[in-house]
């Protein structure tokens, strides 16, 4: 049986998995989550697809994480660190150790590979 060792994101057929920001750790709004995990490995690594409603919270990575933003606008601020605007098309990674907030403005998208 052949098994392809290409895994694309596309999430038709993916059902959500809905969440939240962790307890204690919403700063304003309501934000929901919409997760698309489509690869899990059994080494530590996920990729899909996630999206938020507005709303702002604390983050904290333990994990290395690849974003690119499919669609939205939102507000990573790092603690001491400037603000950074995203939207459609900007790709960035969250290195171990981040500390600070996310801020969704308007419902944000986005394809993820996450490294635990």
């Amino acid at each position: 049986m052949y098994v392809s060792h290409i895994v694309g994101l596309g999430i038709s057929g993916v059902d959500p998995e809905a969440g939240q920001p962790a307890e204690g750790r919403v700063i304003e709004g309501n934000p929901q989550f919409r997760t698309w995990n489509v690869e899990e490995a059994g080494n530590g690594l996920f990729a899909g697809v996630w999206e938020s409603t507005p709303g702002k919270w604390r983050i904290e990575y333990d994990e290395w994480e690849y974003c690119r933003i499919l669609s939205g606008v939102s507000v990573i601020t790092e603690d001491g660190g400037a603000a950074r605007t995203v939207k459609a098309g900007d790709s960035f990674v969250l290195r171990p150790g981040f500390k600070g907030s996310w801020e969704v403005v308007e419902t944000t998208r986005k394809e993820y590979v996450v490294r635990v």
